[in-house]
């Protein structure tokens, strides 16, 4: 995997230290821009499906999990228009830097039982730091976490990391 690293940059950190948790199977990634989470994923077996807005982004992860031997399906759609996500899908959904709250039933409603979902965004404190700056892509303290309640936490993050951005993370589980 370390080509996929060099040439695509590297996956997000929460994701590498959780990946030996995750069950394996179908797994959706929202919103996932390079791919460079979906690729990760791909090199170490699971079935990768991938969404975001942008069709260079969805040609440019095609090409590049090509480029390195691996399946990734993608797909453009408008995560804020009547996207849809069938229920008890998949096995692990993903979503980084990217935080649309209309979005989280469906993301729940979507994981099989005994399923999780990996979810990494921007917090309020980030405004220290410059970008988003819109307080709809900031989390408020504690709300990720108060987000997926009814699932098992597994594991949870919050504040500033490496003095450069502001987050909050979740492993939570189905149950």
């Amino acid at each position: 995997m370390t080509d996929i690293h060099q040439r695509e940059g590297k996956p997000a950190q929460f994701l590498i230290e959780t990946v030996d948790s995750l069950p394996r199977g179908r797994v959706l990634d929202i919103a996932m821009g390079s791919g460079r989470n979906a690729i990760y994923l791909a090199g170490l077996g699971f079935e990768v499906e991938g969404v975001d807005i942008s069709p260079e982004a969805i040609k440019h992860t095609i090409e590049a999990a090509r480029s390195v031997g691996v399946n990734v399906k993608a797909q453009v759609a408008d995560l804020e228009a009547d996207y849809v996500i069938a229920q008890e899908s998949y096995d692990v959904i993903i979503c980084f830097n990217y935080l649309q709250r209309t979005l989280i039933p469906k993301i729940k409603n979507g994981i099989r039982r005994g399923g999780m979902v990996v979810y990494e965004t921007f917090i309020v404190d980030q405004l220290q730091f410059g970008r988003p700056r819109n307080p709809d892509y900031l989390l408020q303290h504690n709300e990720l976490l108060d987000m997926f309640r009814e699932f098992r936490c597994l594991r949870y993050r919050e504040g500033v990391v490496e003095n450069t951005r502001a987050i909050a993370s979740i492993l939570a589980q189905r149950i």
